[in-house]
């Protein structure tokens, strides 16, 4: 099969997977609405080179995938899909990545099952809908990676500069997109290769000056540009950023060492029980043959070195592990061509066995909740989200049975078709039940206010700081008694404009001659309506949330 028609049904698929429905929900509170309102800002203000938050200037990132939304924005408007588009497409890519290195090292039938099991593990299927800045960074990791291993297979000449050259640009991408990580953890892989493997006589010529010539390029101006118009950018960004987020607890996200280990195993699903297999097929040979095994061995170390990587940060966070899906779709890969292209079973059975314990397990537990949907606890519309828990449950459940059934008869290609059919399902039932699932939201009390409330009016936050309401309502906001992650301590401008009060400073505000509105918590509206004098008007409510007026 052609190379095109491969990329084309590998389209379809991921515009299936990561692009339907990618509008059914509002943004979600915080990440979602965080990364979606600080492009807004930018395309509102034109400054595409300090990021702010709420008009505050916010440095936790670089600026990459902010101007990568801020495009979708502009060119499709403000909508939930627009905003979502970026990982949607980078996934995509990611994708394509992944069969074009797979097919270049194993062959199209490796590559075409690497990219396929890439594009259907959950935990990527799911963070290719989600607006976080971790997919951008991993696909553009993975894009440096990919070029690094198959330069280092070509001859001397234009081909292998080119790739050297997408190894430089890639990762300068990355680091735009996540800060150091995205050329460090890269060049560790490549460094523990070279020497693990005693690869180095390979590496020559890596075109070094010019690449680090076409890195600068790409990376550096903004660097420069940013620290020079905000002096207190470096500290944060290198050092509370970057070295106390691995070294310490301070951002509040410490997990035990093995916390990533079910995150990769349930992320892989349907492809986990395949993964031992496929491990130590990779590793056949042993020790002594590393040297021969050095390409093959390579999508292990990556995996290996990024999941011990973060397993060592003290701050640990399930979209941190997207970076080591795509290596290991590429052991997956030849792993599954010549079983699947033989109908063997061979290899195959744990697997498929795999597959069925963990696609039944999660189809009881879902159909569990739909008996008894108490057993989601606090969650709302927790009856609502039973009924798509119920439909989930049977795919899976089904799926897991079947499975079973086809495999003991010999069919692998059978058994692994209805595999991702009862997965495609799973899936589809998600994406629909997206607006059931999804966080309570202020957009249409943000809507309200985009209307009907004059600019000079003050719109103030109470105890919190919602970011969906800032995006829908197209404003930014005073808040009372928080701070949070809006880093007023960087902004000196910020803090000069008055809008970032205190219980007494409210009051005054509250009780003085401008029109101020009060966006809270409904579960906060006794404690505050209890407080003495303290008098205003509901203007709206939803189930979760108030919007009250200072004017009787």
């Amino acid at each position: 099969m052609s190379a095109r028609r491969d990329v084309g049904l590998l389209l379809i698929i991921c515009a299936a997977l990561f692009g339907v429905g990618l509008g059914f929900a509002p943004l979600a509170n915080p990440d979602e609405a965080r990364y979606a309102e600080i492009p807004r800002e930018m395309l509102a203000t034109g400054d595409f080179v300090t990021p702010r938050l709420d008009g505050i200037k916010y440095f936790e990132k670089p600026p990459l995938t902010y101007w990568l939304v801020a495009g979708n924005l502009k060119l499709f408007g403000p909508g939930e899909a627009a905003a979502r588009a970026t990982p949607a497409i980078l996934a995509a890519l990611g994708v394509l990545l992944t069969y074009a290195a797979g097919r270049a090292l194993g062959g199209r039938d490796a590559g075409w099952w690497a990219a396929l099991v890439q594009a259907t593990a959950l935990l990527y299927f799911a963070h290719a809908r989600i607006l976080l800045t971790d997919m951008v960074v991993s696909v553009l990791i993975s894009a440096t990676l990919y070029c690094f291993l198959l330069a280092v297979r070509e001859p001397p000449g234009r081909r292998r500069q080119l790739l050297f050259y997408g190894l430089y640009a890639s990762a300068a991408l990355a680091t735009l997109a996540k800060g150091l990580i995205g050329f460090l953890l890269p060049g560790a892989v490549m460094f523990f290769w070279l020497l693990l493997f005693n690869q180095w006589r390979r590496l020559r010529p890596f075109y070094l000056p010019t690449g680090l010539l076409l890195f600068a390029l790409i990376a550096v101006p903004w660097h420069i540009l940013v620290a020079g118009r905000n002096p207190e950018w470096a500290w944060f960004y290198f050092v509370h950023e970057h070295w106390l987020r691995f070294t310490t607890t301070t951002h509040g996200r410490y997990e035990p060492w093995w916390f990533f280990i079910p995150i990769v195993l349930l992320g892989l699903f349907p492809w986990t029980g395949f993964l031992f297999g496929a491990v130590r097929t990779a590793v056949q040979g042993g020790w002594n043959q590393r040297a021969e095994s050095a390409d093959r061995l390579f999508p292990l170390l990556w995996a290996a070195f990024i999941f011990l990587f973060f397993s060592a940060s003290k701050s640990k966070l399930v979209p941190y592990m997207l970076p080591v899906f795509p290596p290991l779709a590429l052991v997956l890969g030849p792993y599954l061509a010549p079983r699947l292209r033989t109908n063997s079973a061979t290899g195959l059975r744990a697997g498929f066995i795999g597959f069925s314990v963990i696609g039944g397990l999660l189809g009881l537990a879902l159909i569990a909740v739909f008996i008894k949907p108490a057993l989601l606890g606090a969650v709302a519309n927790a009856d609502g989200l039973s009924h798509f828990a119920m439909l989930c449950g049977v795919f899976l459940l089904g799926g897991a049975i079947g499975v079973q059934l086809l495999q003991q008869s010999g069919s692998s290609q059978a058994a692994l078709r209805l595999m991702l059919a009862s997965v495609g399902a799973f899936a589809a039932v998600l994406v629909i039940a997206t607006p059931a699932i999804a966080r309570p939201s202020t957009k249409d009390l943000a809507r309200i206010v985009a209307q009907q409330v004059d600019p000079d009016d003050i719109v103030l936050h109470y105890h919190d700081y919602f970011h969906d309401f800032s995006y829908y309502s197209r404003r930014t906001v005073g808040t009372v008694e928080y701070e949070g992650e809006l880093e007023l301590f960087l902004d000196r401008d910020a803090k000069r404009r008055g809008l970032h009060v205190n219980e007494a400073e409210f009051r005054d505000l509250w009780a003085g001659p401008r029109q101020v509105y009060l966006l809270l918590r409904r579960s906060e509206l006794p404690a505050l309506q209890a407080q003495p004098g303290f008098q205003g008007r509901i203007l709206v409510e939803t189930p979760k949330h108030v919007l009250l007026i200072n004017r009787l």
